[in-house]
């Protein structure tokens, strides 16, 4: 369908922006959290957040592309009939990344017998997160946030002047 390949720049830029809106959501989490302890005794402790992106398989643009190139038929031999990819192909391939949000179960403890929630030994459990780690996350998300905001600018500028025509 051709509005499907006209805004699919947009669909995939879209899918781009959720997952690094995500990663920024999770690295905030993950800074805000870091030096919340857990009560004692208790499992109730924040639990680091990651997200793992899985990229789109390669196969699904090859499969989409073959597909589309088997229903084509010729009425001349020098070019195709309306009957070509852009009508025929029902399909899309997988645009963007997909993303998923997990939880680590690792912490850390810290001497600390006069903490409220120190346990019998004076420890005290945090969650394990590396502040560098995650600021180095939350930077490099933004700045990706960024390109796919520029990426659809682009595209937005491309369809205005295609109408301009």
């Amino acid at each position: 369908m051709l509005p499907d390949r006209i805004f699919s720049t947009f669909q995939t830029a879209g899918k781009g922006l959720a997952v690094q809106r995500e990663k920024i959501a999770t690295a905030s989490r993950n800074i805000a959290n870091a030096g919340v302890s857990a009560p004692k005794g208790s499992d109730q402790i924040y639990r680091p957040q990651t997200v793992q992106s899985r990229p789109v398989p390669q196969d699904n643009f090859k499969n989409l592309l073959l597909d589309s190139i088997s229903t084509l038929k010729r009425t001349d031999s020098k070019h195709f009939s309306q009957a070509g990819p852009i009508q025929s192909a029902q399909k899309t391939a997988g645009l963007g990344p997909e993303f998923e949000v997990t939880e680590q179960d690792s912490f850390r403890y810290e001497f600390d017998p006069n903490h409220p929630d120190a346990d019998e030994n004076g420890m005290v459990r945090y969650p394990d997160v590396d502040l560098v780690r995650e600021m180095t996350q939350l930077v490099s998300a933004n700045r990706l946030y960024e390109a796919n905001l520029s990426a659809v600018e682009a595209e937005k500028e491309i369809i205005k002047r295609s109408l301009e025509i």
